[in-house]
């Protein structure tokens, strides 16, 4: 399911609300989401999951395609971590 999709069900789902006030919303969540994440925190939705920061120190890597050493930086990269409900529901059990 792509950004659009979900707007569209959403919008959908709620006949009451306009599709500009729901895409609107969902920008604010995600936006809130990253937001949160490039502070460092953490975030959690309950039942689906956890979203949250790492650090990759800096190490010596290999070009793959020549075999040559190269200097890889410190990075954060995201990191999800699925909730209990949405594994449960992915492996049949709920």
């Amino acid at each position: 399911m792509i950004r659009s999709e979900l707007v569209q069900k959403i919008a959908d789902e709620n006949p009451h609300l306009y599709q500009r006030d729901v895409e609107r919303i969902v920008g604010t969540i995600f936006d809130e989401i990253i937001e949160a994440m490039s502070k460092g925190d953490r975030v959690e939705l309950r039942g689906f999951g956890a979203f949250s920061v790492k650090k990759r120190d800096a190490r010596v890597g290999r070009n793959p395609r020549t075999g040559t050493s190269v200097s890889v930086d410190e990075k954060h990269v995201p990191f999800f971590k699925t909730g209990k409900l949405l594994r449960d529901r992915l492996n049949g059990k709920a």
